[in-house]
């Protein structure tokens, strides 16, 4: 398990847990690890969008601040985001 995680059991009761118990606990600890960090990077590409438009001069209103903050959709985040060296307002963007 890795960073500041909390386990699921108790490592003192580690030794009480049957192998299979352990397994499944750790492919469980495994893929929640897995989503978070996913998250975090779906986060992190919307976060750079936004950057590349502000560093550029575009005003980002609070609403399409939104909508690119909370898109979930990796490609398009994607497009987005070669498309925000480009376009010369936000509407752009969303063509």
């Amino acid at each position: 398990m890795s960073g500041d995680a909390v386990p699921l059991w108790p490592p003192a009761a580690d030794e009480y847990r049957s192998e299979f118990a352990r397994k499944y606990v750790a492919i469980g600890e495994a893929k929640g690890e897995a989503r978070g960090e996913a998250k975090g990077f779906v986060k992190g590409m919307a976060t750079v969008v936004l950057r590349v438009l502000e560093s550029r001069g575009i005003p980002v209103p609070e609403e399409a601040r939104e909508r690119i903050s909370s898109c979930t959709d990796l490609d398009r985040l994607d497009a987005w985001l070669d498309r925000a060296a480009l376009v010369d307002s936000v509407d752009e963007l969303f063509r």
